[in-house]
């Protein structure tokens, strides 16, 4: 039984477009799990930080946490708590961040956002094509995000959202067979089992994996 290496960039030969995302990840508030994928056909996949993860600054230790065998198409951006300007002031310019113009406190700085907190991604996620998913939202277990849908508020578990800003479409299953896949967890099993189980998996066939 060939067991296949999560630690590589690459999980097709010749496929270039595809990585495995954890392993091209250096940044500490960045956590990405086992198998995960992401695609891109317009830059270099491996620069997923640079072009993909947008205002990340460490000042706010905000963190992109992925889970496990998610999906993630080309151009799918991750805007993180900075891109905010405050609503909270009676103006939206970011006088906090050009302290020294204004001599401001250099301390206050980060009162020129609004801190929306962490992006959560569960498992078996999968985000479509040039999707924006906005600051401190969290999307549950085995979820479908359309072709740049804008997501801006949190996504059930086993849900399909689109739009501008993102909607649910529909459940993608009823709540008893959602209910048993967030128990079962099987993204969490070993890859001899998962792997004795993919026909079922793929075949829909949840009495066969409880």
């Amino acid at each position: 039984m060939t067991i296949p290496n999560s630690d590589k960039i690459y999980p097709r030969s010749n496929d270039y477009q595809t990585i495995y995302l954890k392993n091209v990840i250096t940044r500490d508030n960045i956590k990405v799990g086992d198998y995960t994928i992401y695609n891109d056909f317009y830059n270099d996949p491996r620069d997923f930080e640079k072009n993909n993860v947008l205002y990340q600054y460490p000042i706010n230790n905000d963190k992109l946490i992925i889970g496990k065998f998610c999906s993630i198409a080309c151009n799918v951006k991750f805007l993180m708590t900075s891109g905010n300007h405050t609503v909270k002031s009676l103006s939206t310019y970011t006088f906090p961040i050009f302290y020294e113009e204004w001599d401001l406190d250099i301390n206050h700085i980060t009162d020129a956002w609004d801190n929306k907190g962490d992006i959560v991604i569960g498992n078996d996620v999968w985000i479509g094509y040039d999707a924006v998913i906005m600051p401190g939202v969290k999307i549950g277990d085995g979820a479908i995000i359309g072709t740049r849908a804008v997501v801006t508020n949190n996504v059930p578990p086993y849900s399909t959202v689109g739009g501008i800003p993102a909607k649910i479409i529909k459940k993608r299953f009823n709540d008893d067979i959602i209910s048993k896949l967030l128990k079962i967890k099987w993204w969490d099993w070993s890859y001899e089992k998962i792997q004795s189980s993919i026909q079922h998996i793929q075949s829909g066939a949840i009495d066969r994996l409880v």
